[in-house]
C-alpha cells in the first residue's frame, strides 16, 4: 500500500470568497465601469470619488468588511450617478448661455 495517499487538490469549500454558499452571498457589484465613465466622459473630480469608492469594494469584501463593502458599492454608484447628473445640467445651463447671448447679438444689431 502507498505511505502517501493521494487526496484531490483542495477547492472553495462552502462559505469560501466568490463562492455561492458564502454565507453574506457574493461580493457586492463594485461599479468600477461607472465611475472610469462618469471620470472620463463627465465631472472628473465626481468620478475620482466614484473611482476609489468603487476600488475599495472587493478589499473590504476579502476583509470580511460585509456591510462596508455594500456600502463602498452603494455610494460608487451615487457618485457616478451625481457625476451624470452635474454633466447634464452643466450642458443644459451652456445650451441657455449660448441660446442668450446670440439673442443678445441679435437684439443689439437690429
Amino acid at each position: 500500500m502507498n505511505a502517501y495517499r493521494q487526496f484531490p487538490p483542495p477547492g472553495p469549500g462552502p462559505g469560501a470568497y466568490g463562492s455561492p454558499f458564502h454565507p453574506y452571498g457574493r461580493p457586492p457589484e463594485n461599479n468600477l465601469v461607472w465611475g472610469i465613465v462618469a471620470t472620463v466622459v463627465f465631472c472628473m473630480p465626481i468620478g475620482i470619488v466614484s473611482l476609489v469608492k468603487a476600488s475599495r469594494v472587493n478589499n473590504l469584501w476579502a476583509q470580511g468588511r460585509f456591510d462596508d463593502a455594500h456600502r463602498a458599492a452603494r455610494s460608487a454608484k451615487t457618485w457616478a450617478i451625481w457625476s451624470a447628473v452635474i454633466w447634464v445640467v452643466g450642458l443644459i445651463a451652456l445650451v441657455v448661455a449660448y441660446f442668450a447671448f446670440w439673442a443678445a447679438v441679435v437684439a443689439t444689431t437690429h
